[in-house]
C-alpha cells in the first residue's frame, strides 16, 4: 500500500467509519479526516444547519467540492458521510485517488447501533425501532449499489472497534501483496 494513497471509508451511518477511521489512522501513522467535521469547520455550521439552509442538493454540492479538495491530500484516512458515494462521480473520484473501503454492516447490526444514537442523527431522530429498521433497509438497498464499488468490502461484525481495525489492517496488507 502506497503511503501517499488515501484510504476512504464508506458505508451506512453507524457502520463505524469515524471510530475505525481514527484507530486506523493512528495505527498506520496517517492523518485522519472526518468529512462532516471538515465541512462543519469550513462553513462554521452544523451539517443539519447546512441541510436546512441549502437543502440536500446544496449540501451534496458542498460535499462534492470538499471531496475534490481532500482527494488531493496524501496519506490520509478519510471518513466519508454515508450518502457521499451516491452522488456526482464521488465513488469514481475516491477509487481514482485512493483505496475505498466499504464497512459493510447488516441491517440488524445497524439497527442495534443506531437505536442508541438516534438523537444525534437528524435523519433518524424520533423513529421507533420498527421505523428505523424500515428506513435502514430501504436506504441501504439504494446505497449499496455505490458502496459495493469499493476496492475492499469489509464485513463489520459485532466486535470492538479495536478488533475491527486489526482485521481491517490485515485485509489491507494482504490485499496489497
Amino acid at each position: 500500500m502506497d503511503e501517499k494513497t488515501n484510504l476512504y471509508l464508506v458505508g451506512y451511518m453507524g457502520s463505524g467509519k469515524t471510530t475505525v477511521g481514527k484507530l486506523l489512522a493512528g495505527k498506520l501513522n496517517r492523518s485522519f479526516i472526518d468529512m462532516d467535521d471538515f465541512i462543519e469547520n469550513r462553513y462554521r455550521k452544523t451539517i443539519a444547519a447546512i441541510f436546512e439552509e441549502k437543502g440536500e442538493v446544496g449540501f451534496r454540492e458542498i460535499e462534492h467540492r470538499i471531496l475534490q479538495e481532500i482527494s488531493s491530500f496524501e496519506n490520509a484516512v478519510v471518513s466519508t458521510g454515508g450518502g457521499l458515494p451516491c452522488f456526482f462521480d464521488n465513488m469514481d473520484l475516491m477509487n481514482l485517488t485512493g483505496i475505498t473501503i466499504y464497512l459493510k454492516a447488516d441491517v440488524d447490526e445497524l439497527v442495534d447501533r443506531l437505536n442508541f444514537d438516534k438523537q444525534k442523527r437528524p435523519l433518524i431522530k424520533g423513529k421507533s425501532s420498527e421505523e428505523l429498521r424500515n428506513f435502514i433497509e430501504e436506504n441501504l438497498k439504494k446505497r449499496e449499489l455505490f458502496y459495493n464499488r469499493a476496492t475492499i468490502i469489509f464485513e463489520v461484525r459485532n466486535r470492538s472497534a479495536k478488533q475491527e481495525t486489526e482485521y481491517l489492517i490485515e485485509k489491507l496488507l494482504s490485499n496489497n501483496q
